[in-house]
C-alpha cells in the first residue's frame, strides 16, 4: 500500500491538520518567535554590514518557509482555540469580573497584541476594548506599535491595558521595560495591567524570578493583585494595580546574573 503524503506545514491547508496536533504548532510558533527576535535585533543595528545583511536574507528566507507571517498569526490563533483552554483572556475576565462587582463602570481596555478582534466581545456590556497589533489581521484591529504610541494623548487614558504574550516578543530588555513604563503612563490611577508570559521566561531565566518581577514591578508603580501559574505548566498570569511609582529603580537598570546552569536569557531591564 502507498504511503499517503504528508502535507507541508506551510501548506495553505496545513492549519487545520496543525489545530489538531499542539506540540507541532507549538514548535512552529516558538521557531517564529526565535527569528522575528533575531530580526528585530538585526534590524536595530545602526549600520548594517554584508555579513548582517545576509544574516537578515537567511531569517527571512526561513520565515517565508515557514508559512510567512500570516501562518504564524494563523498558529497562535489556534493556540488560543477553546481545544487549548482558550485565550489568556479568560483569565483576565475572571479577575475583571471579581474586581468590578455589579453594577460595573464601563472599562476602557487597551489590548496589545491582539489576534482576534472579539477576544472581550462576552463583556461588552461593560468593557470598551480597542485592540492592537504590530501586523493587524482584521480591520477591528488597529496595526500600531504600542512602543511609538503617543504618550501625552493616551496619559491616564486606560482604565486596563493587556500584555498577553507581549513582552516576551520584545527583543531589547529596555525596550520591555520602557513598554511596561509607558503601560504605566497610560493607565488611570488605580488602573490595571494585565501581564501574561510564558512560565519559563520568569521561572528558567538568568536574570529573572518570580521575587525579582515582583520587585521590578513595585520599583515601576505596580502592585501585585492577582497571580496564577503551577509547576510544569506554560504560562504566567499577573493582575496589576496601578499606584505610585517607586523613586529609584536604579538597581533593575543593569543585569543581574541570579541562576546559573542551563537557562534562557529573558530579561527586563529599566
Amino acid at each position: 500500500m502507498a504511503r499517503k503524503r504528508k502535507t507541508p506545514v506551510t501548506s495553505s491547508t496545513g492549519t487545520t491538520t496543525l489545530s489538531s496536533k499542539p506540540k507541532s504548532s507549538r514548535k512552529v510558533i516558538r521557531r517564529f518567535h526565535c527569528l522575528l527576535k533575531e530580526q528585530a535585533k538585526l534590524e536595530a543595528l545602526p549600520a548594517r554590514d554584508a555579513q548582517t545583511s545576509q544574516m537578515l536574507d537567511d531569517i527571512q528566507r526561513e520565515i517565508d518557509q515557514l508559512g510567512g507571517l500570516e501562518f504564524y498569526q494563523e498558529m497562535s490563533v489556534i493556540g488560543q482555540g477553546k481545544d487549548r483552554g482558550g485565550g489568556s483572556e479568560k483569565v483576565a475576565i475572571s479577575w475583571l469580573t471579581e474586581t468590578y462587582k455589579p453594577p460595573r463602570p464601563m472599562l476602557n481596555l487597551l489590548e496589545v497584541g491582539a489576534l482576534k478582534p472579539d477576544n472581550y466581545e462576552s463583556c461588552r456590556s461593560w468593557i470598551k476594548t480597542t485592540s492592537l497589533d504590530l501586523h493587524s489581521r482584521h480591520p477591528s484591529i488597529l496595526e500600531q506599535d504600542f512602543l511609538l504610541m503617543d504618550e501625552t494623548e493616551n496619559h491616564e487614558k486606560w482604565d486596563v491595558i493587556s500584555l498577553s504574550l507581549v513582552l516576551n516578543f520584545i527583543p531589547n530588555a529596555k525596550d520591555r521595560g520602557r513598554m511596561l513604563r509607558l503601560a504605566w503612563s497610560f493607565l488611570v490611577p488605580g488602573g490595571f495591567l494585565f501581564l501574561a508570559l510564558p512560565l519559563p521566561c520568569v521561572m528558567n531565566s538568568r536574570y529573572l524570578t518570580c521575587e525579582r518581577l515582583t520587585a521590578l514591578m513595585d520599583a515601576l508603580g505596580f502592585f501585585q493583585v492577582k497571580e496564577r501559574w503551577k509547576p510544569g505548566g506554560k504560562m504566567l498570569y499577573v493582575l496589576y494595580n496601578k499606584r505610585t511609582p517607586f523613586s529609584s529603580p536604579e538597581s533593575f537598570t543593569t543585569k543581574t546574573v541570579l541562576r546559573t546552569g542551563d537557562r534562557n536569557n529573558f530579561c527586563i531591564l529599566l
